[in-house]
């Protein structure tokens, strides 16, 4: 817990397909490889200031494909490699749950499975954030749902399933998000500009 009586602007990251290649469940560290531009957006997060925290589903410990320590491990080669580009992450939480998992352990109906904020509130109180100041970018309906409950800034990048997703809502007519990026960089230029007019 950060000790300050100071609330920061956050920007809470989706991980798979936003920061990093998509490929479905990963089973090996090194299937984990970063996106060109991600340590680049994120560096450029940090110069601004802005708390910047990666919050992303892992179901795939309930699932039973792989265990929580292995999400560890894929987390900190994440940090290694955005270190290695000038860039640091603040904080990361992950949920490992999923009500029909075949880990009975993790098979439970959570607060902090996405679409649902229980990691986005979490994180806010460790670092104390101010969410209505804040953005949340991903590339599925549920990354960006639990900002729009929360009153943030939504933003839909187009990597990972996000043009998948841009599409679907644009035929089911969904809640959009407020905005729809390239990238996780074109995304952090519209955040720049953004906060640059407030």
């Amino acid at each position: 817990m950060i000790n300050s009586n100071k609330l920061y602007t956050g920007v809470f990251l989706d991980r798979d397909g936003t920061i990093n290649v998509e490929a479905g469940y990963i089973y090996r560290v090194e299937d984990f490889k970063l996106y060109e531009f991600s340590a680049e957006a994120i560096k450029r997060l940090n110069k601004l200031g802005l708390r910047t925290v990666v919050v992303t589903n892992q179901s795939g410990v309930a699932r039973g494909f792989f265990d929580e320590k292995f999400v560890e491990k894929v987390n900190r080669k994440m940090i290694k490699l955005l270190n290695k580009g000038g860039a640091s992450i603040d904080g990361i939480y992950y949920c490992p749950h999923l009500p029909q998992g075949k880990v009975k352990k993790y098979a439970i109906d959570c607060d902090c499975r996405k679409p649902k904020t229980g990691m986005i509130v979490k994180a806010a109180s460790d670092l104390n954030i101010d969410l209505k100041k804040s953005f949340i970018i991903g590339d599925r309906v549920s990354d960006f749902l639990p900002g729009k409950e929360l009153n943030m800034t939504t933003i839909l990048v187009l990597t990972g399933y996000g043009e998948e997703t841009y599409k679907d809502i644009c035929k089911k007519g969904n809640e959009k998000p407020d905005y729809v990026a390239k990238n996780l960089l074109e995304a952090v230029n519209y955040i720049t500009e953004k906060l640059s007019y407030d």
